[in-house]
């Protein structure tokens, strides 16, 4: 998304807060970006503001060093009377970054277990959807530039991963009795599981970096490998409607998820 698309009043954040990110950065290679919805292009009023601060060298956390991250609290809480959430600027080392790649790069695609996301962080969604403000070392630039490759090893084990998942559920009796007993919170878990590795799929066959927990359809939407109408069968499988709705979410799950491994297996 070009600078010049964003409201005027997030480019006028981005603009306060360069200088902020710079002062917490010292005196050390930098980059500044923001990530997110922002980052995605997928940026509606509801959004809040996440910027990025890596550095050669790991930066004093706020418990650690108060003074040195006033600055930005003290913007932050001015945004939030505005009616504007700015989710913080999150610091990380360079090392840290380019170590959590080459894991996922080599195959090891184990999301990182944080509270604010439901499915984990995954390191290479992130900075592949990061809109950059300042980069003058080159430091983003780098890492994208390995990202332009899909790598074959996660692709590999993406699909290995959760096609098995796919395969199995599909005709476990388990799923089955569930279905007959009505038992609505373990079909609505086992629902959202089996659709978010599907989607996970997708993202695979098409060799695109998953987009993490928000506006996922909107980019499968947009995918040449995908079932027909899967957005909308998938909404229809989230939230049943009807007498047999429970009946008629076990059925339609099935039909995608035999579409999805069709895809894969071609």
């Amino acid at each position: 998304m070009p600078a010049s698309t964003f409201p005027p009043a997030i480019q006028t954040i981005i603009d306060e807060f360069i200088p902020i990110c710079r002062k917490i950065a010292g005196d050390q290679p930098y980059a500044i970006s923001v990530g997110g919805s922002l980052g995605k292009g997928t940026w509606d009023h509801h959004s809040d503001v996440d910027f990025r601060l890596f550095t050669d060298q790991r930066v004093a956390w706020p418990n650690e060093n108060p003074d040195l991250w006033a600055d930005c609290y003290a913007g932050m809480a001015r945004w939030k009377e505005r009616g504007v959430n700015i989710d913080g600027i999150w610091s990380r080392s360079v090392a840290e970054i380019d170590a959590d790649l080459a894991r996922w790069f080599n195959g090891d695609n184990q999301p990182v277990d944080m509270v604010w996301t439901i499915w984990g962080y995954h390191i290479l969604t992130d900075i592949n959807n990061q809109f950059v403000i300042e980069d003058p070392y080159g430091i983003i630039a780098a890492w994208k530039s390995r990202l332009s490759v899909y790598p074959p090893a996660l692709k590999r084990t993406i699909l290995e991963k959760k096609l098995a998942s796919l395969r199995y559920w599909r005709t476990d009796y388990h799923y089955a009795h569930k279905v007959e007993r009505g038992d609505v919170v373990f079909l609505a878990g086992l629902t959202a599981k089996l659709v978010h590795e599907m989607i996970e799929i997708l993202f695979a066959l098409n060799e695109t970096y998953y987009v993490g927990d928000g506006s996922n359809l909107t980019f499968v939407e947009k995918f040449k490998v995908a079932p027909e109408n899967f957005s909308q069968r998938v909404r229809a499988v989230l939230y049943p409607q009807g007498q047999n709705a429970l009946y008629a979410q076990c059925s339609g799950l099935a039909e995608l998820v035999d579409e999805v491994i069709t895809l894969a297996d071609i």
